[in-house]
């Protein structure tokens, strides 16, 4: 049945996408995370840190075992209703089809050299500061967002999938948003979100690792820079802050031959990040598509392999 359920969630993920006239359970959880944010503050640094650790067991609990009630009672009404709810909340947790809508738009913006509503676009989709930056610096962003989330949106999703269904998927969706909503290193979140960002390192772990094979293989398949991307993830993966983060980007710098990295800035706070890659040619608009079909490879086969393993191993 796990089989059957990832099969329909990921063909609906490639169908339908993230619909926004339809709730969303990402929606509710970063709501959730706000209330208790509200509650749960407190002004001293070692108490910070536990109210951080509380919010973080607290919301990631309610949704493990929110779900996988939910879908219990569903089965017990009728066991295929727990199917349906099983593949509907392992949908809402896959970004294939939204990541690529998001960033496409971002490109139809600078093709048609709006410069300012490919901002506006592209502040929806990366933490970053947007409002001054140029062409150049767009596509940067937008290429580093696709590769980051091709782990956050595709890989890591899938795996905690196979492993657990959609109460682990769903999981891992509640700690990616509390990392993307308090995981900042700022001075509001320093503290209180130290816990969050550190659950979000564990679980992308094996996720962002697995991406070591994935991106280059991709590459290959699309005929780009598979030697180079497996190269400058092995030299670069690792000058990222980010334990993760810096692997999927370095491999998506090596296969399309660019840098990524610099300097970002968050709420006019400036932050350098180490380069990634060999500049082989410069930036253009093109490196945004060809991002979004290297990241569109990497689901394909990450779903690919998550069917045949389970298959394997479950038949």
């Amino acid at each position: 049945m796990r089989l059957l359920v990832i099969i329909l969630a990921y063909l609906l993920d490639l169908i339908f996408g993230d619909p926004y006239y339809l709730p969303h359970p990402v929606r509710g959880m970063g709501k959730l995370v706000k209330y208790l944010e509200k509650r749960l503050r407190r002004k001293s640094v070692s108490a910070e840190v536990l109210a951080g650790t509380v919010l973080a067991i607290t919301v990631v609990g309610l949704v493990y075992l929110g779900s996988f009630f939910a879908i219990r009672l569903a089965e017990h009404v009728n066991r295929w209703a727990g199917f349906a709810l099983s593949t509907v909340l392992i949908f809402t947790a896959l970004s294939t089809r939204s990541l690529d809508k998001e960033t496409r738009s971002v490109h139809e913006s600078l093709k048609l050299g709006n410069i300012e509503d490919a901002r506006k676009k592209l502040s929806l989709i990366v933490g970053r500061d947007t409002q001054t930056l140029d062409q150049d610096e767009i596509i940067r962003a937008t290429v580093e967002t696709v590769a980051e989330n091709s782990v956050d949106g595709i890989i890591s999703p899938l795996f905690y999938a196979a492993l657990g269904g959609a109460p682990l998927a769903l999981t891992y969706k509640a700690i990616n948003t509390l990392d993307s909503m308090v995981g900042y290193k700022n001075e509001r979140y320093l503290y209180f979100g130290w816990f969050s960002a550190k659950l979000d390192d564990v679980a992308n772990y094996i996720p962002a690792r697995l991406s070591i094979l994935l991106i280059p293989l991709a590459s290959l398949i699309l005929k780009k820079r598979a030697l180079r991307a497996l190269h400058t993830i092995l030299r670069d993966g690792k000058k990222s802050p980010s334990p993760n983060a810096g692997i999927p980007e370095a491999g998506f710098a090596g296969a399309l031959g660019i840098e990524l990295g610099g300097v970002n800035y968050y709420q006019e706070r400036r932050v350098s990040k180490p380069v990634l890659g060999i500049e082989t040619k410069q930036r253009d608009q093109e490196d945004i598509i060809q991002a979004i079909n290297l990241m569109w490879v990497i689901s394909s086969i990450t779903f690919l392999g998550v069917v045949f393993i389970l298959w394997y191993f479950l038949r």
